[in-house]
């Protein structure tokens, strides 16, 4: 396995921030091929920015970025907007917490999850609905022909949580971002798409920066974790090392912060 992902020295000031104050300061590390990672901290920590940064997804204008972001060689905060669509579209995918705010409400499923096909594909129609039934049978949607002509509101939220790793996977990339992606849904939907991203990662190879500010969830998924607070990279390790024996006191707030009987069910 080689290195996927280099993050080296990152630095993210919004415009509208006062001068000298970064989102992100300074921050560095790498992912493997095929590594799940996890990126925690509280509100504010600065892990969703550096989430966006690597996906590429914060708005240009709006953002002073410095420092250097690889994706499989390829240099990411210097790509142009059309060189960094491909990307997109092709090396990594992006799921959110929220679907119903990522979803079109008035748009049926099916041609939803095959978007990014027709954007930076080739493909035939009847080929872009094929992978995408694909997808969301990899996704674990139940009865994949029927859902392709449901509405958004017509789902549950786990399952719109499932349309959206289907729609992120459906272009098979080597990177996904997971942003919060079990946040708003309840404990047993949650172990649920904890496994799913799992087996994705074991039979597809595919490497997954899950983002999050619980560090139990992290715990069940990641294999290794990157702690941040106020814009800095602060502990970095193997998840059970940092649960076992965390070296800065913010760290073990955050461990202290998961309630006891959680914990001792771990």
């Amino acid at each position: 396995m080689g290195e996927l992902l280099r993050v080296s020295d990152l630095r993210v000031r919004f415009h509208r921030a006062a001068p000298g104050r970064y989102a992100v300061d300074g921050v560095s590390f790498s992912m493997e091929e095929g590594e799940i990672l996890g990126l925690v901290g509280e509100s504010g920590s600065g892990k969703t920015v550096t989430a966006m940064s690597v996906s590429g997804l914060l708005p240009r204008r709006q953002v002073e970025v410095s420092g250097s972001v690889s994706l499989a060689g390829r240099e990411l905060l210097r790509c142009s907007e059309e060189e960094l669509r491909t990307i997109q579209g092709e090396d990594l995918a992006v799921v959110f917490q929220e679907p119903m705010t990522s979803l079109d409400p008035l748009m049926r499923i099916g041609p939803q999850v095959e978007e990014s096909l027709r954007l930076h594909t080739k493909l035939s129609p009847k080929e872009c609905r094929e992978r995408a039934l694909e997808a969301m049978a990899q996704a674990e949607l139940p009865d994949p022909a029927e859902l392709y002509n449901k509405y958004p509101h017509e789902l549950s939220g786990g399952m719109l949580q499932r349309v959206m790793i289907a729609a992120a996977i459906i272009s098979r990339p080597k990177l996904l971002l997971a942003d919060e992606p079990t946040t708003a849904l309840d404990v047993t939907i949650q172990a649920q798409i904890l496994a799913l991203l799992r087996r994705l990662n074991r039979e597809q190879g595919m490497a997954i920066l899950f983002i999050s500010h619980d560090l139990h969830v992290v715990r069940k998924l990641c294999g290794r974790v990157i702690v941040m607070q106020g814009g800095h990279l602060v502990e970095e390790g193997r998840v059970e090392d940092i649960f076992q024996a965390p070296r800065m006191d913010y760290t073990r707030r955050l461990i202290d912060a998961i309630p006891s009987r959680t914990r001792k069910l771990t």
